[in-house]
C-alpha cells in the first residue's frame, strides 16, 4: 500500500474481486462512500472532493472502473460481456464487501454513473442512495439520438465502431484524441491541470486500456441495452439525485431529472454552471450537494 499522490491522505490498494483485480484508494471511517470515474478520467478524477467526505465523516472509496487507470483490463471481444455495466457493477459490489461495507452511498460520474444505474437495479440491497453526474439514462439517450447529439457526442458512435478500427486510430496519437476530448467537455478553464492531465495520459498510451474503453462503449451499445429493455419497467428504490452541468450537452439536450424520474421512484436534479467535468469544475459546489444529499 502507498500513499495517493492526488488524493490527500489517501491509501492506494489493490483487490481481486469477482475475478479482476481493482485498483483504488481509500480513507476515512464513517458511513461509506463509493465514488466512481467515467471517461476518459481515472479514480484522481475526485482529487478535489474525496479527501473533504473524508473530514465530513465518511468512509470513502475512490475505484478505477476495470479496463481504467490501473485496474486490469479483463480480455473481451464481441459480445463484450466483460465489459457490461452489469459485470463492471459486480466487480465494485465484491469490492466494498471485502472492504466490509455491504450498504452504502454511490455516487457516478459519466460512464460510473452507467455503472451505478445498473448497480442500483441489480444491487438494491447495496445501494443506500445514488447520485449520478452529468449522465441520462444509456437507453433513453440511445433511442432519443439525433444528428444534435451524435454530433457533440461523436466518440459514443466512432468507439463502438468494430475492432480495431477506433484502438488503432486512437493509438497513432493518443495525447492528441485525449486533450481534445477532454478540452471539448471541459468548459471551466484550468480546472484540469498538468499534473492531472499527465496521469490520464499515462493510462490512456497504454493500448490494452483505449481497447477496455472501446469494449466498454460497445458493450454499451449492445448487452447494457439488452440489459435496459429487459427492466425498462423497473424502478430504482434508492433516492436519486442527479446533478448536471448547464454548459454540457446532457443538461442542453434533455430534461435530465425527468429522465431520472422514468427510472426511479425518489429523483432529485439540479444544474452547476459548469461543463461535464463536474467534479474537476465544480467540486465545492458538488461537495455541499453531497453532503446535504447524504445526510437526509
Amino acid at each position: 500500500m502507498t500513499a495517493s499522490r492526488f488524493l490527500d491522505g489517501f491509501t492506494l490498494r489493490d483487490e481481486t474481486v469477482n475475478g479482476v483485480r481493482i485498483h483504488f484508494a481509500v480513507a476515512g471511517v464513517g458511513p461509506p462512500v463509493l465514488l466512481l470515474h467515467g471517461h476518459p478520467q481515472t479514480h484522481i478524477v475526485w482529487r478535489k472532493i474525496a479527501p473533504d467526505l473524508v473530514k465530513a465523516g465518511y468512509s470513502v472509496v475512490a475505484s478505477d472502473l476495470r479496463g481504467y487507470g490501473d485496474s486490469e483490463k479483463v480480455e473481451s471481444h464481441a459480445p463484450h460481456l466483460p465489459y457490461a455495466k452489469r459485470e463492471m457493477a459486480k466487480d465494485q459490489v465484491a469490492l466494498m464487501r471485502m472492504l466490509g461495507h455491504d450498504r452504502f452511498a454511490l455516487v457516478g460520474h459519466d460512464r460510473g454513473g452507467r455503472v451505478a444505474h445498473r448497480m442500483a437495479l441489480d444491487h438494491p440491497d447495496a445501494v443506500d442512495r445514488l447520485i449520478v453526474l452529468d449522465i441520462a439514462p444509456t437507453l433513453t439517450m440511445y433511442e432519443q439520438t439525433n444528428q444534435d447529439f451524435a454530433t457533440r457526442y461523436f466518440w459514443w458512435f466512432f468507439l463502438i465502431q468494430p475492432e480495431d478500427l477506433p484502438e488503432r486510430m486512437i493509438g497513432q496519437d493518443p495525447e492528441y484524441f485525449l486533450r481534445r476530448h477532454i478540452n471539448g467537455q471541459v468548459k471551466t478553464p484550468g480546472a484540469v491541470n498538468e499534473d492531472a492531465m499527465a496521469e490520464y495520459l499515462r493510462s490512456y498510451r497504454d493500448p490494452a486500456t483505449v481497447h477496455a474503453i472501446c469494449e466498454d462503449y460497445r458493450a454499451a451499445a449492445t448487452i447494457d441495452l439488452v440489459h435496459d429493455r429487459a427492466d425498462a419497467d423497473r424502478l430504482i428504490d434508492a433516492p436519486l439525485l442527479a446533478i448536471w452541468g448547464d454548459k454540457g450537452v446532457v443538461g442542453k439536450l434533455y430534461d435530465v431529472t425527468q429522465t431520472w424520474k422514468d427510472k426511479a421512484r425518489h429523483v432529485r436534479g439540479r444544474g452547476f454552471p459548469c461543463g461535464h467535468a463536474i467534479p474537476e469544475e465544480a467540486p465545492d459546489a458538488l461537495l455541499s450537494e453531497v453532503i446535504d444529499f447524504l445526510a437526509t
